[in-house]
């Protein structure tokens, strides 16, 4: 495969910025341009909920000029995101209705936990770096227009991702009124965000610390810290060099920080309580290191991209970090973690046994572990109505790395192991679902039922599954502790929705254990 030529562009709360990257498997990717140009669309939103006609117009005239520099450059293929700043306005619709017809690009509106994921790509392609920072307790911080997102790691593992409305420009809408009116600014922004980072320690940091910080997406502190000459060769500052920037930016006026950092006054006067913001999380955390990688968004979509398209290979295991994801949630709401296992390990057999029958691929086994993993989390609010609550809980937590459609996906899932399958969609299932999204949800709730019947004893009682496709059945062939009488007698009823799916009939035979 020869050298491919690459466009991300990121429609962000402040500006609309093009990257262009070469990437090949000899070389790996290399970046060799960025265009671009403000458009606060970040004000409209978080104030008023809607983008202006003449922002959508500025909106489209930028995009049109991008398009003709990825001709100069002949990309070979581009991918156009928007964050949270076009996907909270009310009609954004109607902006992405004028983008395609005026522009020929297609736009995409990542979720949260996507373009955090893409964040986290980012950084994981400084592998060095990034694989040593993690050892030990570290938390990603990104502070955008809207959102604050933090990722927790510990020991090489993802323990929680969890996303704060509480971003730099939302933080001054709310705050407009009262700036004029206070001495203590500083003390007010507090005030707003402590108690929620309170929440968070208690919930997940717990006896932890976060060491070490890694800020994401955040060129006015790279600027500060440069002008004072603290940051490092290896971009890392101590918490203490840090705050000496921190008393200079509050210090100083906007119009100071503008001249001196060579920035916009609008762009100076958000990025005070952004600095605050870093400032309490880092003092809760006990950060005592900060690392500023200065990747940027589409430095991941290029990571991302360059990955699928098998140009580079990552020594990260992305996937794992999901399914940890999903591991903390089911520990959180206290599902068994020996029967998950169980169903796992049969539905897996199952999924991998058939793969020429279901036609499924990678990222489907994937969201069918995650399923699996959070079908039992509703037990935790009621008995009697766990699917409904594993739903809710699904699609209110963050999982980092899925799509609003994957998760919704996993979520409806989760609802039809036990509940019937509904067969009309449902109005909220359909309004997010293709017909393709669908007929994975109704292949995976197949696969999980009968998997989940196999321990429907919650005893663990199968050591070895394996199965195959014979003639006009799914042969499943166990090596079983106990007797699986009660299994057996109760696999016809999934077996007949099974059946439905797939056209074929799933079978249980038992080998005696030696």
């Amino acid at each position: 495969m020869g050298m491919k030529t690459f466009a991300a562009i990121d429609i962000g709360s402040y500006h609309v910025r093009m990257d262009i990257y070469e990437m090949s498997q000899q070389t790996g990717i290399r970046h060799i341009d960025t265009v671009q140009s403000r458009l606060e669309m970040g004000k409209e939103t978080y104030s008023d909920r809607t983008i202006t006609v003449d922002t959508a117009k500025e909106l489209c005239r930028i995009l049109k000029n991008f398009t003709e520099i990825m001709k100069e450059y002949q990309v070979d293929d581009y991918r156009v995101c928007a964050t949270s700043t076009l996907g909270e306005a009310k009609n954004v619709w109607m902006v992405l209705g004028q983008v395609y017809p005026k522009t020929g690009l297609e736009v995409e509106i990542l979720s949260n936990s996507e373009q955090r994921f893409y964040g986290y790509k980012s950084i994981a392609a400084k592998e060095v770096s990034f694989a040593k920072m993690i050892q030990k307790g570290t938390a990603i911080i990104e502070i955008g227009g809207g959102n604050v997102q933090v990722s927790l790691f510990d020991k090489d593992a993802l323990v929680t991702t969890q996303d704060f409305k509480m971003g730099s420009l939302r933080v001054r809408e709310i705050l407009y009124p009262l700036e004029n009116e206070t001495t203590h600014y500083e003390k007010i922004v507090e005030e707003l965000v402590h108690n929620q980072i309170l929440g968070f320690k208690k919930l997940h940091l717990k006896e932890r610390k976060a060491e070490h910080i890694i800020l994401l997406g955040n060129t006015f502190i790279e600027r500060m810290l440069e002008k004072q000459g603290s940051m490092q060769e290896n971009r890392t500052v101590s918490f203490k060099e840090f705050m000496a920037g921190y008393e200079w930016v509050m210090s100083s006026s906007p119009e100071e920080m503008s001249v001196s950092l060579g920035i916009s006054l609008d762009y100076a006067e958000n990025m005070v309580p952004a600095l605050i913001i870093y400032r309490v999380f880092m003092e809760e955390f006990g950060a005592q290191t900060l690392w500023l990688p200065g990747t940027h968004l589409n430095d991941g979509i290029s990571y991302d991209y360059a990955q699928k398209h098998k140009l580079i290979k990552s020594k990260h295991n992305f996937e794992n970090d999901i399914l940890v994801s999903a591991r903390n949630i089911a520990k959180r709401y206290m599902s068994s973690k020996n029967h998950t296992g169980a169903v796992c390990q049969n539905a897996l057999a199952i999924f991998d046994g058939m793969k020429k029958i279901h036609g499924m691929g990678k990222r489907e086994r994937l969201l069918l572990q995650i399923a699996i993993l959070l079908h039992d989390c509703g037990n935790y609010i009621s008995l009697s109505n766990a699917s409904e609550c594993a739903y809710e809980i699904i699609m209110s937590t963050e999982i980092i790395g899925l799509s609003h459609q994957e998760q919704e996906l996993i979520a409806n899932v989760v609802r039809f192991i036990k509940q019937p399958f509904d067969y009309q969609c449902g109005r909220d299932f359909r309004n997010v679902a293709s017909k393709s999204y669908y007929m994975t949800a109704a292949k995976l709730t197949a696969i999980i039922r009968v998997a989940n019947v196999l321990d429907r004893s919650h005893k663990q009682k199968i050591e070895e599954i394996r199965a195959v496709v014979k003639d006009q059945e799914l042969i499943m062939t166990v090596t079983a502790r106990e007797d699986m009488t009660l299994e057996r007698g109760l696999l016809e009823e999934p077996g007949d929705f099974f059946e439905e799916i797939f056209s074929i009939r799933p079978v249980l035979k038992c080998r005696k254990r030696k």
